[in-house]
């Protein structure tokens, strides 16, 4: 069954404790935390601080999603404030040395981890990572702002991923993030994908119940 993650990014933040006691009903799955630095993306979210707020008041699963220049520097900050998984981007990072420290820092701290790919960015550049990740996610939206289309570019990601994942028997789950909706969601579910990040489309929407159960 398809795994439905509401990104926080599109909730409203004045009542974010309702918002998210409002997906959990509706049956979502995970709750999608965007932190954007104004650097890495030109755009500035949450830090760690509110993740700790919304890890009080919910048992979800948190997808803590850096789109931010040193994952290094502050991935303790947001292990401590209650993250589930880390997901980072291949394209903040130094080198191979760099990435591998710091999925082996996050394992360490007994919480999952992922690596995001941008639009431009070949599922090849990940290759050498892949039977260590619990996520792979694609990003099909250049990452940085909510509200963008879709581009078809990802599916092909999202086959050779899952492609690979039967090839050599690995693990992890394959995630899109970017422009789902009902008819976007059901490309990915074809192509592969095992979680979809949805925002506007959940959040905007008269029945969050209806625009979740859509997805799965």
């Amino acid at each position: 069954m398809i795994k439905i993650a509401p990104s926080l990014l599109s909730a409203n933040f004045a009542y974010l404790k309702d918002e998210i006691d409002a997906i959990e009903k509706a049956k979502a799955d995970w709750i999608h935390y965007d932190v954007m630095d104004g650097h890495f993306v030109p755009n500035i979210s949450f830090g760690y601080s509110i993740l700790k707020d919304v890890a009080k008041v919910t048992d979800m699963f948190l997808d803590v999603h850096l789109m931010i220049s040193e994952p290094l520097k502050y991935v303790d900050h947001f292990i401590d404030s209650g993250a589930s998984l880390i997901v980072f981007h291949i394209e903040a990072m130094k080198d191979q040395a760099q990435t591998q420290e710091l999925i082996r820092k996050i394992k360490d701290r007994h919480v999952q981890v992922g690596i995001s790919i941008k639009p431009d960015t070949p599922v090849t550049e990940i290759a050498d990572y892949l039977e260590l990740l619990d996520v792979v996610l694609v990003m099909s939206v250049e990452p940085g702002f909510g509200g963008q289309s879709f581009m078809p570019l990802a599916l092909s990601k999202i086959k050779s991923l899952k492609n690979m994942r039967d090839h050599h028997q690995y693990h992890y789950l394959i995630e899109v993030d970017g422009g789902i909706n009902a008819e976007t969601g059901k490309l990915c579910k074809e192509a592969g994908a095992d979680v979809m990040v949805a925002g506007s489309y959940v959040f905007n929407s008269d029945s969050y119940q209806e625009s979740i159960a859509s997805l799965k």
